[in-house]
């Protein structure tokens, strides 16, 4: 446990990623698989998600969210990472995933500091491509929900990625069209698409330390 102590943040900025060789773990079967130059051709929507980490019990986690059920968005009740869509107004894509934390999650900007990106994914359902950013708060979080958003936060301890398997769960899913889809487990709850391929690229850069 030595190694999720004080020196974490130092730890995870400097680590090397695994990109598309982590994705591919939680990739679904008929997912397809596309270059940079392919995705741009799609016209894509930009976003940011954030995996904020906080200590807890003196544990570091960070905050999933339960989707808001919504006809119009096919992530709808879903889990996800907070985050959302880049607005205009935003200068990059790390304020993006701050002010989408703050709106979605209620945690005060001035309070996130974003450590490092992760590697870039792409949703072909929505036509999303998505910034993955970890970042951390030293204020303990209160979580306030947008409930057109969220409507659940769901706790997760860091150290839980240290058993997620290499071979993942299966499970047949009604929102992956009755697909069969590898998935995290945790504590009942699902998560599954891009958020567990975002989530297994940070569980890879864990067990490296």
């Amino acid at each position: 446990m030595e190694s999720f102590g004080k020196d974490l943040l130092r730890k995870i900025k400097n680590a090397e990623l695994a990109g598309a060789n982590a994705h591919g773990i939680f990739s679904p079967p008929s997912r397809p698989v596309f270059t940079y130059d392919q995705v741009l051709e799609k016209n894509p929507k930009f976003a940011a998600v954030n995996i904020v980490l906080y200590l807890k019990d003196n544990e570091w986690h960070f905050p999933l969210i339960v989707r808001s059920k919504n006809e119009r968005d096919r992530h709808s009740g879903q889990i996800s990472l907070p985050g959302g869509k880049r607005e205009e107004m935003d200068q990059d894509f790390t304020e993006t995933a701050i002010r989408e934390t703050s709106e979605e999650i209620g945690l005060e900007k001035h309070y996130v500091r974003i450590i490092r990106e992760l590697s870039p994914i792409y949703i072909p359902p929505s036509n999303f491509y998505v910034y993955p950013y970890i970042s951390y708060t030293k204020k303990n979080p209160e979580f306030v929900l947008q409930q057109s958003e969220a409507v659940e936060v769901i706790e997760f301890p860091i150290t839980s990625f240290l058993n997620l398997p290499d071979n993942p769960e299966i499970m047949a899913l009604p929102g992956a069209g009755g697909h069969e889809v590898p998935v995290i487990n945790f504590n009942g709850y699902i998560i599954w698409g891009a958020t567990a391929m975002i989530l297994s690229e940070f569980s890879q850069l864990i067990k490296k330390m």
